[in-house]
């Protein structure tokens, strides 16, 4: 459980949060800020190209609502029943809905209804009773580009992961046919106003390649993350992912964001010290996963970030995720102390 007098000193304080990233850990985190009763914001990826989202993405030309979904459930406060009904998955025999989550389906009508993402998201928020802020990256669907060291490209998520060989770099455009084709992207509405207010920027937990960096390589959102005097975490992911990370240590990580970031902008590394049992790097239920992220101290410490290195571990029968208590009061003692520990 998070220690309540850090809650309370949160609570008395209103820590301003804004959260950076996509993908299954984000909703992790969101979830144990709010009982924690932080001011939360979340960014969150618009390229995922992959499954339901994928889809409606395509279909409908507008930005993929899974991750965004996600992140209202777990910042809602409605019954839990609501938040099934909103998750539920129709099942594969369901012919042109197999696969796709209720959700997703309201969030790409309301877009539609409403004619636009943010007054839909902003309608949806009140409908979900969402304590804090879910903002998509951009308002336009976008797609992730990785660039190789031959000067090859590679365009979507599912494509790039799929090259299994070494990313030299991201970035991020336009889908062909939606209203942005023509100009850089943009960041969406609110978020670098949310980036440059915080008192603490946490990136991830996520994938590195396509739950973090799509966000940071938008300029907007970049420039918002540089000027912002706020301090900026970054939760390092627990095992290297296929396609994206393999042989990566934890500075290799902190590495690549400063990189795409264009400065040492990191000011916390939260690194897990604590060892994954074997059984997980074989299972057949995680096979993204490959193995522990080396930790490399030295290396972080030449990107000039602090190491905050704690057993994060939050072991289940469906994979490795972070503890939720501990990384929330280890990010609320480094807000109170302005300090790492290691």
């Amino acid at each position: 459980m998070i220690n309540r007098d850090l809650l309370n000193q949160a609570k008395n304080d209103k820590l301003k949060i804004t959260v950076i990233g996509g993908g299954t850990g984000l909703p992790i985190l969101l979830s144990g800020l709010k009982q924690a009763n932080c001011e939360i914001t979340a960014v969150v990826t618009v390229s995922d190209n992959g499954g339901s989202s994928g889809s409606i993405r395509t279909s409908l030309n507008t930005i993929p609502p899974g991750d965004i979904r996600n992140c209202i459930v777990a910042l809602s406060e409605v019954e839990q029943i609501y938040k099934d009904i909103f998750q539920y998955r129709f099942a594969p025999e369901d012919q042109e809905f197999s696969g796709h989550a209720i959700g997703n389906l309201i969030i790409a009508a309301l877009a539609e209804m409403r004619g636009d993402v943010f007054s839909s998201l902003r309608l949806l928020s009140a409908m979900m009773k969402v304590k804090g802020r879910v903002l998509p990256a951009a308002e336009e669907p976008l797609v992730l580009r990785a660039h190789y060291n031959d000067g090859q490209t590679i365009d979507g998520e599912t494509e790039i992961v799929g090259q299994r060989r070494p990313i030299d770099r991201v970035s991020v455009h336009c889908m062909p046919g939606s209203p942005c084709q023509d100009r850089k992207p943009q960041a969406g509405r609110q978020v670098v106003s949310a980036i440059r207010e915080a008192d603490l920027i946490v990136l991830g937990p996520g994938s590195l390649y396509t739950s973090i960096l799509p966000n940071l390589v938008i300029e907007d959102i970049r420039q918002a993350v540089l000027e912002s005097p706020a301090k900026v975490v970054y939760i390092c992911n627990i095992m290297t992912q296929l396609g994206e990370t393999e042989h990566f240590s934890d500075a290799d990580h902190v590495r690549v964001i400063n990189d795409h970031l264009q400065a040492k902008r990191i000011d916390y590394a939260l690194i897990n010290k604590a060892p994954v049992p074997y059984e997980y790097m074989e299972s057949d239920l995680t096979p993204e996963y490959l193995v522990q992220v080396e930790r490399d101290r030295a290396g972080i410490l030449q990107e000039e970030a602090q190491i905050v290195a704690a057993d994060f571990l939050d072991l289940r029968e469906t994979g490795v995720y972070h503890d939720q208590d501990k990384l929330v009061e280890t990010i609320l003692r480094l807000y109170e102390a302005d300090k790492g520990f290691e």
